[in-house]
């Protein structure tokens, strides 16, 4: 289940019922499967496009992207969503964490 959500992350249409489908279960199994973790399916889903972000923000190869293109390769159709998520996640935005990272290389 969860390799299917890290796989298909950056699809910003991605839900539990296109994860459902692809495994050929139910919507509903899906997150009775995801309950045990302790988390939703959507908190997973932004977990991971948060994490894909974050590694494209900090991978010198990707230096040149804007924010908006690494917010779209994460999943994301919403900038200020990212922004938002983002800066509540790892406490500063992702402007902030890509300048900080070109510092210290």
């Amino acid at each position: 289940m969860l390799r299917a959500i890290d796989a298909h992350s950056g699809d910003p249409e991605l839900s539990a019922a296109a994860v459902a489908a692809r495994l050929g279960v139910t919507p509903r199994y899906v997150h009775l499967l995801l309950e045990a973790t302790g988390r939703k399916f959507s908190q997973h889903l932004l977990a991971r496009r948060l994490d894909r972000a974050l590694w494209l923000l900090c991978d010198q190869h990707h230096g040149h992207w804007r924010i908006g293109d690494i917010a779209g390769e994460a999943g994301f159709a919403d900038l200020s969503y990212f922004n938002r998520s983002f800066r509540r996640r790892f406490g500063e935005t992702p402007s902030a964490m890509r300048a900080r990272q070109r510092n210290l290389s």
